[in-house]
């Protein structure tokens, strides 16, 4: 009998200077995938501006094996703490991982880091109506619809519609399995968290 090779499960951890020469080529072969729905930087300097340390904004990488290839992006921005505890998700994969599931796993991993070690209490998604994929990821990972904007951002040179999700903590604890770790103990400096600590309280 031939055993079937176990299948990588996805890490998360912070986006690093050295992860700019990947992260350019896999946004280069990913165009068509993530226009109109998402322009991630493109150029050096872009990338660079990217991943700058900023307390309101981790960018984290999606990554298999503990190394490359990156399977896609996650980012959290304007993150506040405290009386309101929220953040936005923004998320993108790369040809070839996208539609593997990669992403959906890793959104658990999301979910820890956020309400975890960041002690956030609310998360925020806005998805452009036409783009399935995200809305799907949004509703397959528990995410609850909230609205509908018109015109709510300048995308791609257009104003586009959005759809309005969000997610509590109280939503995923109890269903969040596991204790296994949202980075990769043995690289030094990826932790998400190394980006930014919050603040206490």
């Amino acid at each position: 009998m031939v055993s079937t090779p176990l299948r990588p499960r996805p890490t998360l951890r912070r986006l690093t200077p050295g992860d700019r020469r990947s992260f350019l080529q896999a946004v280069a072969r990913s165009r068509a995938l993530h226009h109109p729905w998402a322009y991630p930087p493109d150029t050096p300097d872009a990338f660079d501006a990217y991943i700058e340390i900023d307390r309101a904004r981790h960018a984290l990488a999606v990554v298999v094996d503990h190394e490359e290839p990156l399977v896609g992006i996650y980012a959290l921005s304007q993150i506040h703490h405290g009386s309101f505890r929220n953040a936005y998700l923004g998320y993108y994969a790369f040809v070839p991982h996208a539609g593997k599931g990669y992403m959906r796993e890793a959104m658990t991993l999301v979910f820890r880091y956020a309400f975890g070690e960041l002690r956030l209490h609310r998360l925020q998604a806005n998805v452009q109506p036409g783009n399935e994929r995200s809305l799907e990821l949004l509703r397959a990972t528990g995410w609850r619809e909230e609205g509908y904007a018109r015109r709510y951002l300048k995308i791609g040179g257009r104003w586009r519609d959005h759809v309005l999700f969000s997610i509590l903590a109280e939503d995923v604890y109890a269903s969040v399995p596991g204790r296994r770790p949202v980075y990769d103990r043995r690289r030094p400096g990826t932790r998400p968290s190394d980006a930014a600590q919050p603040p206490d309280g």
